[in-house]
């Protein structure tokens, strides 16, 4: 971990150091008269932050720290001030009682630190062993899941608010790996490493000029700053739903959010449907059950999710997928249809 390149004398948050932080906390005003920290230890393997569930002799809690790199890629560097557009987010989800019920409660924000306390969900696990076929998500899961779309997208923003969630460099970071690296023909990415004869088959995706071009478009789409814009969760994929062992689902990590098209959190979300080879009736239920609050584009959302699928199976974030060659080239053919064809797929 690059920890030379993090700011002079600004906390950072090591799992394996509760003495550490327990000075911190206590440094913040964050313990109680002789609250003491017994331990700490990662809260699951995030991919954007560094997330600890630290543990006193009164509760627990969850840090949840942005750094200036990916946690799970040090090479990769990332905007710091995503941990402050988290803070907005969550701000402004608190006007939905339907979202906000479904998202853990946001303690208190270090801006100089870049660090969030969160309300700790307790035993929970994401939805990552849907890719494995380990379990599958049912219709109630995912009507959950639409409602809190639905609900989320329906927030009127004021402009203070479009300004805060902009998140324009966090979006530059994903645009790139999802519209424009993925697509590269010396991307540097070794799909073969993962499923031999995967790059082969991509190449012609990479050399479909309409395709591309269409993909392209779309990731313009994506980055343009849209005044008539929804509030999205950005990342509304398995990896940021948990499901509690009492049961019910909650959502987490909104670092992606911004002002931008209903589509494509929606879209998103259809895409790992397909990617996690869920039932045809979960695939069709997703447009019955999601509400549109203003101008809504099923063609758009299709596309959306087309884009998702390729930049999964060829870019950086990959999934623990189950899947064989020929259901990659399955799905790359899907994805093809659905950027191109939306209408009809």
């Amino acid at each position: 971990m690059p920890a030379a390149d993090f700011p002079p004398d600004t906390f950072l948050l090591r799992p394996d150091d509760p003495a550490g932080i327990g000075r911190y906390l206590e440094s913040q005003g964050r313990l109680a008269a002789g609250e003491n920290v017994r331990g700490s230890e990662l809260a699951g393997a995030g991919n954007m932050n560094c997330v600890v569930r630290v543990r006193t002799d009164r509760r627990t809690l969850i840090l949840k720290q942005a750094l200036p790199w990916v946690q799970k890629y040090p090479q990769i560097a990332a905007p710091w001030d995503r941990a402050l557009v988290e803070a907005s987010f969550y701000a402004a989800a608190r006007r939905s009682p339907e979202a906000a019920l479904m998202m853990p409660d946001i303690l208190w924000l270090d801006e100089d630190a870049r660090l969030l306390a969160l309300e700790d969900l307790g035993a929970a696990a994401d939805l990552s062993s849907l890719y494995s076929g380990a379990s599958k998500l049912e219709p109630a899961e995912l009507r959950l899941l639409l409602r809190f779309l639905s609900s989320l997208h329906s927030i009127a923003l004021t402009a203070d608010e479009h300004a805060a969630l902009a998140n324009r460099a966090m979006r530059e970071l994903n645009h790139e790996h999802i519209f424009d690296l993925p697509l590269r023909p010396d991307s540097g990415v070794d799909v073969d490493q993962w499923t031999p004869g995967l790059a082969e088959a991509a190449r012609s995706l990479k050399e479909d000029a309409a395709y591309v071009a269409a993909v392209r478009a779309l990731g313009e789409r994506y980055l343009a700053d849209r005044p008539d814009g929804v509030l999205l969760h950005g990342d509304f994929f398995p990896g940021s739903f948990l499901r509690r062992s009492g049961g019910g689902l909650c959502v987490i990590d909104p670092e992606f959010g911004f002002p931008g098209d209903a589509e494509f959190d929606v879209g998103v979300l259809w895409a790992h449907l397909h990617l996690s080879r869920q039932e045809k009736k979960l695939l069709a239920q997703t447009w019955e059950d999601y509400r549109p609050s203003g101008d809504w584009a099923p063609a758009r959302a299709r596309q959306y999710a087309g884009a998702e699928i390729m930049r999964r199976l060829l870019g950086v974030a990959q999934l623990p997928l189950v899947a064989d060659l020929a259901r990659k080239k399955e799905l790359l053919e899907l994805s093809r249809r659905l950027v191109l064809e939306p209408e009809k797929a």
